[in-house]
This record gives structure tokens, C-alpha cells and sequence, in this order.
């Protein structure tokens, strides 16, 4: 069994990629009237067309860092066998004492 090779001649360019904008200024979005016609399409189609809500930021409490408490309190509050697999299994140390906002927390 022979194979044969062609050679490929240097004047061949390869292929270019289509050129993108630089700048985002540079693209071009659609007008109101194509996006009404692709909700109508997409609603003709049956898919479920939602508007994203807009996310509303809550104003976060101030937190005075002398009424949150010392972290050897609160690590003091675990027992003794807890820490210990916790550094065994995960390497974890209790470093600081941080609130944590309720809008991450789940209801």
C-alpha cells in the first residue's frame, strides 16, 4: 500500500475569519420595530416571551464593626471535633467575621 502526498502550494492563504467591530460602539443593534417582529414570531411560535425585571439593589444596613463579634467567639462556639475535620478534610480556617446581606440568603 503507497500514499501519496500533495504539495500545497505557498500562494494558498488561509482563510480569514469575518471581521468583528473593535468597538462595542461599532455594532449594530436591533430597532424597536425588529424586536417587536421577533416577540411576535417567537409568540406565534409558542415560546414563552418574559421580560427580565430589572434587578432592584436594597440599600444595605450600615454595620458598626465593633457590634459584630470577635472571631474566637464565634469560632469558640463550634465544638472541638467540628474544627478539627474541617481543617483535616477542607483545609478550612475561620479568618473573619463578615454579615452577610439577606437578599443572598434563600427564603
Amino acid at each position: 500500500m503507497v500514499a501519496s502526498l500533495q504539495p500545497v502550494s505557498p500562494e494558498a492563504e488561509p482563510e480569514t475569519p469575518p471581521e468583528t467591530p473593535e468597538t462595542p460602539e461599532a455594532v449594530e443593534w436591533p430597532d424597536d420595530a425588529a424586536e417587536s417582529a421577533f416577540l411576535a414570531e417567537a409568540r406565534e411560535r409558542g415560546e414563552p416571551v418574559k421580560a427580565t425585571p430589572a434587578v432592584v439593589e436594597m440599600a444595605e444596613e450600615a454595620v458598626d464593626p465593633k457590634a459584630m463579634p470577635k472571631l474566637d467567639d464565634l469560632v469558640n462556639r463550634i465544638p472541638a471535633d467540628v474544627r478539627e475535620a474541617l481543617e483535616d478534610l477542607f483545609r478550612a480556617r475561620f479568618v473573619r467575621v463578615q454579615r452577610v446581606p439577606k437578599r443572598v440568603l434563600k427564603r
